[in-house]
């Protein structure tokens, strides 16, 4: 009887009920109880490993226990602390993927946001520790939206802007499954038929909508310059899109030169007629969207005003009228 009680005892009773001490406890994958139990008992969270051992083996938790980083206290009993521990409870850290980022600018924030897999999460992408651009780890055999990808150019325009959770452990790869995933989740059936029946890929697709994305921002807009931009690669005009300028150059500006329209860039939307090479940012569905259906207009031209305001033009003079106006 005593035995019984000293064992409930222990069971029930935190190592010190009065201490507010949180500590951040980790499990490796492939650690056995028994290192476990050492370990908690080292960072005084339990009283005894033996009675740790004892109730996780009769309510069949011990093989269980999943690894990661814990938030746990001293505080909490045997049962809390392996209930937590079996349900993998474990510190997660949320991130968020703004609309119209491109990699660099999201490489960027993965660093300052300490996220561990930041630097590998980069490379499979297709960023490379230099910031150029090289071909990704191929996921096409996983998501089918990415088959029609050119398999030297990166994952830009598919890093779907959204806020995921990162829990500690989780490799490159594994964040980037769950980032393409909502991608896959965002880009239904019905729209992909859509696609098909306009004879364009997706590739197509994602790079037209990381053009609209960096360009308007109303959903209107969107729509319109979607159509206007088509209409240019219908008749053969240059698309002249500035973002992409400000893509080849690194520079956060609206205000291109004449001189960086001439720089020789597969990207450079001036120099080179049809699409570029590859998406410039990472668009949201919004932009996917209108990328897929564009509003007919009898507009050419469009230029953005330093107050975001879009202004339409039907012509060459129309819009050189519009810029001397607007953009003086």
């Amino acid at each position: 009887m005593l035995g019984y009680f000293y064992v409930w005892w222990n069971i029930t009773a935190p190592f010190d009920a009065s201490s507010a001490r949180k500590v951040t406890f980790s499990i490796e994958k492939g650690e056995s109880v028994d290192m476990i139990v050492k370990k908690l008992q080292e960072q005084k969270l339990i009283s005894s490993g033996l009675i740790f051992k004892i109730y996780t083996m009769t309510h069949g938790l011990n093989r269980k226990l999943k690894a990661g980083d814990y938030i746990l206290s001293s505080a909490m009993p045997i049962p809390e602390i392996a209930e937590k521990l079996v349900a993998g409870d474990v510190i997660k850290q949320k991130i968020t993927i703004i609309e119209g980022w491109d990699l660099a600018d999201i490489g960027s924030y993965l660093i300052k946001q300490n996220i561990a897999s930041a630097k590998d999460i980069l490379e499979m992408a297709g960023l490379s520790a230099e910031g150029k651009l090289e071909n990704g780890n191929d996921f096409s055999k996983e998501f089918d939206f990415l088959r029609d990808k050119p398999k030297t150019q990166s994952l830009e325009g598919y890093l779907f802007p959204d806020t995921y959770v990162i829990t500690p452990g989780m490799n490159g790869e594994e964040v980037l499954g769950e980032i393409l995933a909502n991608f896959g989740q965002k880009l239904t059936d019905e729209l992909k038929a859509e696609i098909a029946e306009q004879k364009k890929t997706i590739f197509e697709i994602v790079t037209m909508a990381s053009l609209i994305e960096k360009e308007v921002k109303t959903p209107e807009d969107k729509k319109i310059v979607s159509g206007i931009l088509w209409k240019r690669l219908k008749i053969g005009m240059p698309l002249q899109v500035d973002a992409t300028i400000a893509y080849i150059t690194g520079r956060n500006t609206t205000k291109i030169l004449i001189q960086e329209t001439k720089i020789d860039n597969p990207y450079n939307t001036y120099k080179y007629k049809g699409l570029p090479i590859g998406p410039i940012s990472n668009p949201g569905l919004e932009s996917i969207e209108a990328a897929i259906y564009p509003k007919a207009s009898p507009y050419l031209f469009y230029l953005s005003t330093p107050d975001g305001k879009t202004i339409f033009s039907k012509n060459l003079k129309e819009h050189n009228a519009a810029k001397a106006k607007y953009l003086k």
